[in-house]
């Protein structure tokens, strides 16, 4: 079971460069389920992801490269891209994303909680912006179909 809300980050907190980051692409291979094939920097992940927005059921599995690559030239729409910077806030860690084109502009952190209690109080700190868990246009699925030119898919 994932547990996450997501938040626009409008301006990027200071020293980024002292956290772990990685690289992820990711491709999307079915929309209902999503189902997705994702490179963790040289990691290889077949992911299921059930219906919901805050909560919903996620099962991952372990690919070798050549089933990825495979699988990706398959994929429906856009091949995600962002850097993943995981920041600590304790007891949580916030996954900051920094995508690429055409969503270059877009920063977006999510945090993965044990409870939807937790989930619910959690106050997030002031350079998280607006929620948008519940905004299906945030979520990297509905994102990989469709290239937006100047980025008006962000603005209401």
């Amino acid at each position: 079971m994932e547990i996450e809300r997501k938040f626009l980050v409008p301006a990027l907190p200071d020293h980024l460069d002292q956290y772990n980051s990685y690289e992820i692409e990711q491709a999307y291979l079915c929309q209902d389920p999503v189902v997705r094939v994702r490179r963790r920097d040289q990691d290889y992940f077949l992911t299921v992801k059930g219906g919901g927005k805050m909560v919903r059921q996620e099962f991952e599995l372990p690919l070798p490269e050549e089933s990825y690559q495979q699988l990706k030239a398959k994929a429906e729409g856009n091949v995600i891209r962002k850097r993943r910077i995981l920041i600590p806030l304790e007891p949580y860690t916030v996954e900051l994303d920094l995508f690429e084109e055409p969503f270059d502009d877009l920063a977006m952190a999510e945090v993965e909680f044990p409870s939807v209690e937790e989930a619910v109080a959690f106050v997030p700190p002031a350079w998280m912006a607006q929620d948008v868990t519940d905004d299906p246009r945030f979520h990297n699925s509905n994102m990989s179909r469709t290239v937006y030119k100047n980025h008006s898919f962000f603005t209401d």
